[in-house]
């Protein structure tokens, strides 16, 4: 594979510059590109303590040695000390989104890798933004981006993303939960080699509703939905109870487990890999992966950042985008 991959640097004053720095350490069979300020990079690797060559990124740039990157330079707004977040430098990371989401769209890269943001200190600045997926959807074309985390061993889908818990109920429609299916079936066979994915699906509520005594929704919304595409050839379970869901006897015969909302699923999830699992897009029109952790405001700039989870994001990209 030839075409670069883009790395955005996700918040400055949290660990995203760390680990751009930590992975540049090694090579990479592909161009490598960070997506960030390069004064602010090199100021990072200073305090770091490791080196850091920052080369212009040009198309027939190959492959990416150890202690360099590529870089396609967007500026701060205002300097940056690790571990102070500023609302004032939130276009800036958006800049950087919105820099490697249009290379990916234009077939400049091959896929774009994203560090963490700080959800909140952009929405201090007055800039409405629920997550990189909802953004990125947003200015790609994405008709409906699903989230789905994966690790070895692991996948697990969203039918809702980042609301809150009392909104959950209400948003899962037949018509979401259908859209969310058939996108997470498309791209396990599109990007992950599956020719008839295996979804396991959680109900929402306790033991799954226990027969409509503890919630109608699996009853009125989910197995109907479920019964529908089933009959359209979906290899689908019943809604089942999400305590016992996660367990090997369903695992070992899945290929993806569908959650009903946030906190259902990924907790089990990074449990079980957290630093080492990826966070990927499904639904867009562009290859994106990222890390599956926060900005670690208290561990910027002091070397202690764990970069396990960027590079299997690094490495997922690279084989979705094979």
């Amino acid at each position: 594979m030839r075409r670069a991959l883009a790395i955005t640097a996700g918040e400055p004053a949290g660990v995203g510059p760390d680990l751009l720095i930590q992975i540049a350490q090694q090579s990479w069979p592909v161009p490598l590109v960070a997506i960030a300020d390069p004064v602010l990079l090199q100021q990072r690797a200073a305090q770091l303590g490791l080196p850091l060559k920052l080369l212009p990124y040009h198309a027939d740039s190959v492959s990416t040695s150890a202690g360099a990157l590529y870089i396609h330079p967007i500026a701060l707004r205002t300097t940056v000390t690790a571990g102070q977040l500023d609302p004032a430098n939130a276009e800036y990371v958006l800049d950087t989104l919105r820099h490697a989401a249009d290379g990916c769209l234009q077939g400049d890269y091959a896929a774009m890798i994203t560090a963490p943001v700080h959800k909140g200190v952009i929405n201090d600045a007055g800039i409405s933004f629920s997550g990189h997926t909802e953004f990125l959807a947003e200015i790609t074309g994405g008709s409906h981006p699903v989230m789905m985390l994966a690790c070895a061993g692991l996948r697990v889908a969203l039918a809702t993303t980042h609301l809150p818990l009392h909104a959950v109920s209400s948003a899962i429609t037949p018509d979401v939960l259908e859209k969310v299916i058939r996108i997470l079936d498309k791209d396990l066979k599109t990007h992950f080699d599956l020719p008839a994915p295996r979804i396991l699906v959680c109900g929402l509520n306790p033991h799954a509703g226990e027969g409509g005594h503890l919630g109608c929704e699996e009853i009125e919304v989910i197995e109907p939905t479920l019964a529908r595409l089933r009959e359209a050839g979906y290899h689908l379970s019943p809604p089942l109870p999400a305590d016992t869901l996660f367990t090997p006897q369903h695992l070992d015969q899945a290929d993806a487990v569908l959650a009903m909302y946030h906190d259902q699923g990924l907790p089990v999830l990074k449990h079980m890999a957290f630093g080492h699992a990826v966070n990927i897009t499904l639904g867009l029109p562009i290859i994106r992966t990222s890390v599956d952790h926060g900005v670690a405001i208290t561990l910027a700039g002091r070397g202690k950042a764990d970069d396990g989870s960027l590079r299997a994001a690094i490495d997922q990209g690279m084989r979705m985008a094979k």
